[in-house]
């Protein structure tokens, strides 16, 4: 893509992106490889660990990442942390948030490019009750949701991409909990597939409609570096999404085993609820196109699709990101002899 501004040329933006973090400082290169002869690499997480990042502790903690001559540290994320910083200063090789996120950072000038996915589909789900079910982004007319700060642009995404008139629907401002939903004051709550736990106080007759039911599918847990330095970064990436990928095919086979590795490692996590939803993580990490091309899999179609949506919600402001730019199946297809095959 040309630009027509030098804001968007990615050297000049990368330099005011991290000065305007306060990170411009930090921007120093890290050595290749430890005391041990293994590739030192950071993944800089943008939420707490979970069950998403199963397959990381599993590979972990059975050593697949030390076979693969890696030296692996997870950085957790949170409410306040910052993903792309750290990635942007070589704090940290590769960061992981959904694709949305990525591709509306591309779209404001900030250098970044996909390499691979944990999540095929997004957990993100519209939970509803019996009293005033929604099963269809149509039957959000006339319904109250409430939905956090951050959510609300994928909100209006969803009205918009589904000729729904934004007037005919109340959006409310909520925390991250279905505390509104429970308590009568709204008839639509924003939660996750995977917080069973949180699920679980609505009921057994509670309804859900995924983001993909929605109109607006995409990927989670996608993992990205900086476009500049994938270059000189690929290969420790690639052999992290080998390793990554024997960690997914081990819990696969073994979940009753993986959650234990995972809630041994990890003690403030729920072993039971654990044990209940880590089918439902397994269904989101894998589906057709999983078991054609492996784990991990970015489809160059549905991204275009995906950069196609966006722009039609108005989702960029300042220019729509060039497919090429902002994703790679280079990593995908040097490891798919390690990427397990199921769906």
């Amino acid at each position: 893509m040309n630009d027509v501004s030098d804001f968007y040329k990615p050297s000049l933006n990368r330099r005011r992106f991290l000065a305007a973090t306060g990170l411009g400082a930090a921007f120093v290169a890290v050595g290749p490889a430890n005391a041990q002869g293994r590739t030192a690499l950071r993944i800089q997480y943008d939420w707490l660990i979970d069950n998403a990042k199963i397959g990381e502790i599993v590979a972990l903690q059975r050593g697949f990442f030390k076979d693969d001559g890696i030296d692996l540290t997870i950085s957790p994320g949170g409410p306040n942390a910052q993903t792309v910083p750290p990635v942007l200063a070589n704090q940290a090789q590769a960061g992981q948030m959904g694709s949305n996120q990525v591709l509306a950072a591309c779209g404001e000038g900030i250098p970044l490019k996909m390499f691979a996915t944990t999540y095929q589909n997004a957990p993100l789900v519209y939970v509803s009750l019996p009293r005033a079910p929604v099963r269809k982004p149509a039957d959000l007319v006339g319904k109250k949701v409430a939905v956090t700060p951050n959510g609300r642009w994928l909100m209006n995404l969803m009205l918009t991409v589904n000729n729904i008139d934004a007037s005919k629907v109340e959006i409310v401002t909520a925390g991250a909990d279905l505390s509104p939903l429970l308590l009568g004051q709204a008839d639509v709550g924003v939660g996750f597939s995977t917080n069973t736990k949180a699920l679980s106080v609505l009921g057994a007759d509670r309804i859900l409609m995924s983001a993909k039911d929605a109109g607006i599918p995409y990927y989670t847990g996608t993992y990205f570096t900086s476009a500049e330095d994938y270059d000189k970064r690929k290969d420790g990436l690639k052999r992290f999404v080998r390793a990554v990928g024997k960690g997914w095919q081990w819990a696969y086979e073994n979940r009753r085993d993986a959650v234990n590795i995972m809630c041994d490692a990890y003690p403030n996590m729920d072993r039971e609820v654990e044990h209940q939803t880590v089918d439902t993580v397994m269904n989101l990490a894998f589906s057709e196109d999983t078991k054609t091309f492996g784990w991990g899999w970015i489809d160059s179609k549905r991204m275009q699709e995906e950069i196609d949506l966006f722009n039609k919600g108005g989702g960029f402001k300042n220019r729509v990101p060039d497919l090429g730019g902002v994703m790679t199946q280079e990593i995908l297809e040097q490891t798919a002899d390690a990427r397990p095959r199921f769906g």
